[in-house]
């Protein structure tokens, strides 16, 4: 009885067979779950990692995008400052004016015969904001008129000018007068009445000088000079004449007369 009960208790060959089978299939199904468990984590991990680093790499990019327009907009807003501050002017400043260097202060007044030529020339001072163009002109209180020189002049910091009165004469219809003219020059785009500005051209008109009309020869017997007395003396001048020698006639008669009176004689 007890041999029958230890076969009864063993296994047969077959059920040992489907054991071990059984235990290798669920073995292999387990290191097959493990190994797709760790690479589900393998690739969870290098998605992680990828997600990070392109989160970073796009972090960086966003902050080094921000940090160079921040930055280049500083430069940008810097510059505009300094120009703005360089292009100011102090109001203090006084008014840009002339300088005359022919003919000079020192020369006198100039005489100006119709048909030659003069040369005025001249540089700047005080000019912060230099004008593009000048005019030049004379002008008269005779008959108020212009004479324009020049117009519309290339500004050069020392500038010279010829007018040539004699071709002056032959392109205009406008007459010269015996009178003292004043020289004008202020810039084109302004009048000779503007008030000046701090640092910009005002007009200048300091110089003065003189011209005349040259008269045809005349011989010396027939010269009447306009301003000069004449040899023959007119009914008043003979008149006071009298008068005064009469006067003197009378005052030495009388003292004569008392000083005989007096035995002083």
């Amino acid at each position: 009885m007890a041999r029958q009960d230890s076969d009864s208790v063993q296994p047969t060959p077959t059920q040992a067979s489907s054991s071990s089978s059984s235990s290798a299939s669920a073995s292999q199904s387990n290191s097959a779950s493990a190994s797709a468990k760790t690479s589900g984590n393998n690739d969870n991990s290098e998605s992680q990692s990828q997600s990070q680093t392109a989160s970073i790499t796009s972090s960086g990019s966003q902050k080094s995008s921000v940090s160079g327009s921040t930055t280049r907009a500083s430069i940008t807003g810097g510059s505009s400052n300094k120009n703005t501050t360089s292009s100011a002017i102090d109001p203090r400043q006084p008014p840009g004016g002339v300088s005359m260097i022919t003919p000079a202060a020192i020369d006198g007044m100039t005489f100006i015969k119709v048909g030659n030529q003069v040369t005025f020339k001249w540089n700047y001072t005080s000019l912060a904001r230099s004008p593009s163009y000048i005019d030049v002109i004379a002008t008269n209180t005779v008959n108020s008129q212009t004479y324009t020189i020049a117009a519309n002049m290339s500004f050069e910091p020392t500038q010279a000018v010829t007018w040539d009165t004699g071709e002056f004469t032959k392109t205009t219809d406008l007459p010269f007068v015996i009178a003292t003219y004043t020289l004008m020059i202020y810039d084109a785009n302004s009048n000779p009445t503007a008030v000046p500005s701090a640092g910009y051209l005002g007009a200048f008109s300091n110089l003065q000088f003189g011209v005349y009309t040259p008269q045809p020869y005349t011989p010396l017997n027939d010269f009447r000079c306009a301003t000069c007395s004449s040899g023959a003396m007119s009914l008043h001048e003979k008149q006071a004449l009298s008068v005064i020698l009469g006067t003197c006639a009378i005052t030495i008669l009388s003292f004569t007369w008392f000083a005989s009176g007096f035995g002083l004689f």
